[in-house]
């Protein structure tokens, strides 16, 4: 990857005010080099310029997609003179669909930028680096999404139903047949879906369309009006087909067409399934997510008779699993029906040394019941804003050891710091690359305390 500067630099406005860039506006660039999120930066007379689907060493020609004082952000529609680097990407829509971002990037180049991402923020917000890297933890390039979102919107002026993924920086749909990240059994339903969205009575009453695989296919259809019988007998038929299990989403919960039907997906490993419902927070991404659970374990370490705390533990991902070798788990969540279905995956499986809890996670731990005795090891797979509340007290639960599984490195860059604060070294980080093919960074960090 191109040499990059020390860090972003913003040109100096001169003292007087500029006429602000407009909308649409197209702009020959040189880039310079690449920011975290895999965009390309220029800077051309005081403004920095985030240029989607460029490189550095490259020159384009960008549209401007929006403007603020002294920051651009456009998107490459011509690229004048292309890089080595630069690789052909595999998908036709991609540009154009807002799903991937970089798959004109190598995926070894999208590692070291994930790589970059996680170091810089450690350094910059956390004041903190590891003692050791761990390698990347990885799995297959493309075919790796076992869950899709599917656009539907009615084209009023052209009484027609668009069907497809969201456009890039837009609301647009982009019609697609083939997805190269979507899992292979779920292509046919993906190329098969327009046609039968579109032989149904009432198309201006369709939502979005979401796509599962694990166990068993699904489709979840959301609509704002009844269905008639001749509908549900098309999406009964359709389904059937490509033996998948129907959703219905009206006005209440999503609800299956048939009683007893469950989602799941397995962990192999452990001899594990897990149950769970359309709206659930479910890894997209299979094999990174049972080697992510795997390398949690191993760097926990957790002994056969020691007790461990899992926060933030959804649907059991790393409850189950961490129960099969110690003597008990605590495993905390904030939602409650994510509670009831894990306590329920959990006796599904047989295992009785899990103890399931609601709790909200941004106040104080000392109000819990479940956080009076101390823990062995904490395990924590916290939302993009982090855990900072919980951090703050983990140093009185007398855990000497804590993996911290993140998906926004900012985020955990912070609460690293706390935790260092309190007496915790950062031994070991890396990334998890759960979204190829965009600028997704995920990472997990062992903290073990003297």
């Amino acid at each position: 990857m191109a040499k990059r500067s020390s860090g972003l630099r913003f040109q100096p406005s001169g003292g007087e005010r500029k006429a602000q860039v407009p909308v649409g506006k197209k702009q020959k660039l040189s880039i310079e080099r690449l920011a975290n999120d895999g965009r390309g930066i220029a800077f051309v007379e005081g403004r920095s310029w985030f240029v989607a689907g460029a490189l550095p060493g490259e020159e384009v020609e960008a549209r401007v997609l929006a403007a603020r004082s002294q920051v651009v952000e456009a998107r490459a529609e011509r690229i004048l003179q292309a890089v080595e680097l630069r690789r052909q990407p595999p998908c036709a829509h991609a540009g154009t669909c807002g799903g991937c971002t970089l798959q004109h990037l190598p995926h070894a180049e999208q590692l070291a930028l994930k790589q970059r991402s996680l170091s810089e923020q450690l350094q910059r917000v956390g004041g903190v680096e590891p003692e050791q890297w761990a390698a990347p933890l990885v799995g297959p390039e493309f075919a790796y999404r076992r869950r899709a979102r599917i656009a539907v919107r009615w084209d009023v002026k052209n009484k027609q139903l668009e069907v497809g993924f969201r456009a890039a920086a837009s609301q647009d749909i982009v019609a697609i047949a083939d997805c190269p990240v979507l899992v292979q059994p779920l292509q046919p339903l993906l190329r098969a879906l327009p046609l039968l969205l579109r032989s149904l009575e009432k198309p201006q009453a369709l939502g979005h369309v979401e796509l599962f695989h694990g166990t068993q296919a699904a489709l979840l259809l959301r609509h704002t009006a009844p269905l008639g019988e001749a509908d549900l007998a098309r999406l009964r038929s359709f389904c059937s087909e490509h033996q998948a299990q129907l959703w219905l989403h009206g006005a209440g919960e999503p609800e299956a067409d048939q009683p007893g039907l469950s989602l799941g997906y397995r962990l192999e490993p452990w001899n594990l399934e897990l149950q769970y419902r359309p709206g659930d927070f479910v890894q997209v991404n299979e094999p990174v997510n049972q080697a992510m659970v795997e390398q949690a374990l191993d760097w926990l370490a957790a002994q056969t008779g020691e007790r461990v705390l899992d926060l933030f533990c959804g649907l059991g991902n790393f409850a189950l699993p961490l129960a099969q070798q110690v003597a008990e788990v605590v495993a905390v969540e904030g939602v409650q029906a994510m509670v009831e279905r894990a306590r329920g995956n959990a006796a599904a499986n047989g295992l009785g040394n899990l103890h399931f809890f609601r709790a909200d996670l941004s106040k104080p731990l000392a109000e819990a019941s479940w956080a009076r005795r101390p823990f062995d090891a904490v395990l924590l797979d916290p939302p993009r804003d982090g855990a900072f509340e919980v951090v703050k007290q983990i140093g009185a639960l007398g855990a000497r050891r804590l993996v911290y599984v993140s998906c926004n490195p900012a985020t955990l860059a912070r609460d690293a710091a706390e935790l260092v604060r309190q007496g915790y070294r950062l031994k070991r980080a890396g990334i998890l690359d759960m979204f190829p093919q965009t600028a997704h960074v995920e990472a997990m960090a062992l903290f073990e305390v003297d």
